[in-house]
């Protein structure tokens, strides 16, 4: 996955069972990356020790600033694409409510039960 958010650290905020998938949201998050994370939902599949997909609410784009601060991104092996950019994405319930939509989509979950477990 050639986009991968390069986390040096993280804080976990909140966890996740999706199905196969375990998922965290991480704050606090120290980057190598040019773009600032304010948020990230990472996807482990069981059995795996690496995220196959990425929902990440970063710093947005100069040219998409006038619109929000945040950009919400998928990072996956199949895409990389912002699907929206806005403001309250800095917020932690509405960034997480919609990456684990997002991530429900994107992996063909929608029919499963989301259980947080932290």
């Amino acid at each position: 996955m050639e986009q991968r958010p390069a986390i040096k650290t993280a804080l976990p905020k909140r966890r996740y069972q999706i199905a196969d998938y375990s998922a965290t949201v991480l704050g606090d998050i120290e980057s190598d990356d040019p773009q600032r994370y304010r948020w990230i939902l990472a996807l482990v599949p069981m059995g795996s020790q690496e995220p196959t997909l990425y929902i990440c609410a970063q710093q947005a784009a100069p040219e998409r600033a006038a619109t929000g601060d945040y950009d919400l991104r998928v990072v996956s092996e199949a895409l990389t694409d912002v699907v929206d950019t806005a403001d309250h994405w800095g917020d932690l319930d509405m960034f997480s409510e919609q990456a684990l939509d997002l991530a429900c989509q994107v992996l063909g979950l929608k029919q499963e039960m989301v259980v947080k477990l932290m």
